[in-house]
């Protein structure tokens, strides 16, 4: 199943998180497609679990910061290699948030979607 997360725009500030329900799946692509920048933007996805007794989150894995127009991707699922900021083998919780973090206010346009398997 595929989730958009965020449609295309220019973007020159982190915008709200988004929760994804990742309930009835085992592993979780995100892919972040910058199709245009803006002088040096900076951005990084960021996957936190939600702890549902707390209603905490708690990382599980943030991406290497994104300044170029390229394609990125991060998982996480059981069996997947653990590489930093690129993958985590561990279960996918029920919830997951998916966070954008700017690191500037240069702009970078990109979509970001959920692959669910």
């Amino acid at each position: 199943m595929e989730q958009q997360i965020y449609i295309s725009a220019a973007r020159t500030a982190t915008p709200t998180a988004v929760e994804v329900n990742t309930r009835r799946f085992r592993s979780m692509v995100i892919v972040l497609d910058a199709t245009a920048i803006t002088s040096t933007p900076s951005v990084t996805i960021a996957l936190d679990r939600k702890d549902n007794a707390s209603g905490k989150y708690i990382n599980i894995l943030t991406s290497a910061a994104i300044a170029t127009v390229s394609t990125n991707t991060i998982r996480i699922g059981l069996g997947l290699p653990v590489t930093a900021n690129v993958s985590a083998n561990e279960p996918l919780p029920n919830v997951v948030r998916v966070t954008i973090t700017h690191g500037n206010a240069n702009s970078i346009t990109y979509t970001v979607s959920a692959h669910l398997n």
